[in-house]
């Protein structure tokens, strides 16, 4: 099942304007929530790309409302394999419905930034920034970690003092992990919670407008 999982393009939520040709961000919203939660985010990316919200191919357990890109049952003891699920439905979707986008930078918020990651782990030719926002990097190795490593795609990870959602451990593991394989900037929110705050958001887009500058 876990190798079956496929995104919904139809109800992929893009952003008004051209596609074909542009740089492209994906959205990947966290548990819970659905293609619409991360769009108050627009406004604050740069101008002149385009922007497709993806709607997470699973549905959480009742009465939790929205989608989830795995189970979640236990932050502590959780499988990678979902989590790699996940990433390659990600990687599908890029080549059925936006092969055309001149390069693709992915921006997600807690499962969605995992997620987000694993997809840089298992393909990390195909995207020239990852922004991961209150989440981690996903324990175990995969097979091109080694070229990661050489590569050292542009990330940022940002993350809140005060977020109580992600276990320790977790963060105490990406921290590790990221700087060996990534060139990484982000920044700790002191006092923010599992959220995103604009202060965030601000620092997101003078990451990505280094991308931009990087790929022009």
């Amino acid at each position: 099942m876990e190798d079956e999982l496929t995104i919904d393009d139809t109800i992929t939520r893009w952003a008004p304007g051209a596609r074909d040709g542009r740089p492209l961000v994906v959205l990947l919203h966290g548990y819970g929530a659905d293609e619409h939660d991360l769009f108050g985010v627009v406004p604050y990316l740069p101008e002149g790309i385009a922007v497709a919200s993806l709607a997470a191919p699973l549905t959480p357990p009742w009465p939790m409302p929205g989608r989830s890109w795995y189970p979640i049952e236990d932050l502590d003891s959780r499988s990678p394999e979902p989590t790699t699920a996940a990433a390659r439905a990600v990687l599908a979707w890029l080549d059925a419905a936006a092969s055309g986008a001149s390069s693709v930078a992915l921006l997600g918020f807690s499962q969605g930034a995992a997620v987000s990651l694993q997809a840089l782990r298992l393909a990390p030719e195909r995207f020239d920034a990852v922004v991961a926002l209150s989440g981690y990097a996903t324990p175990g190795d995969l097979p091109r970690d080694d070229e990661l490593r050489e590569l050292r795609p542009a990330v940022f990870w940002g993350r809140g003092t005060n977020d109580d959602v992600i276990p320790p451990d977790l963060i105490a593991h990406t921290a590790l992990w990221l700087p060996e394989h990534a060139d990484l900037s982000g920044r700790v929110y002191q006092g923010l919670t599992h959220s995103i705050s604009e202060d965030e958001l601000l620092d997101v887009r003078v990451f990505l407008d280094k991308w931009l500058e990087r790929i022009a």
